[in-house]
């Protein structure tokens, strides 16, 4: 019965992975994602609604950092969600 339920097993973990294993081929991809307008004309991902986004400057950062810090943020997430760390 042992053998019976493991020959089931191992031939159900077989066909699972090669059913996963399949991918698209790369021009596939590429159609696909400048037909869904998520990618400009370098690569980079565009939001749906197709306004690029702006790029923060390293001060921009710092700010919103320091800011952060000042209004306890980062105290609350430190507490929160990166207290099991």
């Amino acid at each position: 019965m042992k053998i019976i339920m493991l020959a089931a097993l191992v031939s159900l973990a077989a066909t699972t992975g090669t059913a996963f294993a399949q991918s698209a081929p790369a021009s596939n991809n590429a159609q696909v994602a400048q037909a869904a307008g998520t990618a400009d004309q370098n690569g980079q991902w565009v939001p749906p609604d197709a306004q690029p986004l702006a790029g923060k400057t390293r001060a921009q950062v710092y700010q919103e950092l320091v800011q952060s810090e000042q209004d306890g943020q980062l105290a609350y997430l430190n507490r929160t969600i990166y207290a099991h760390h």
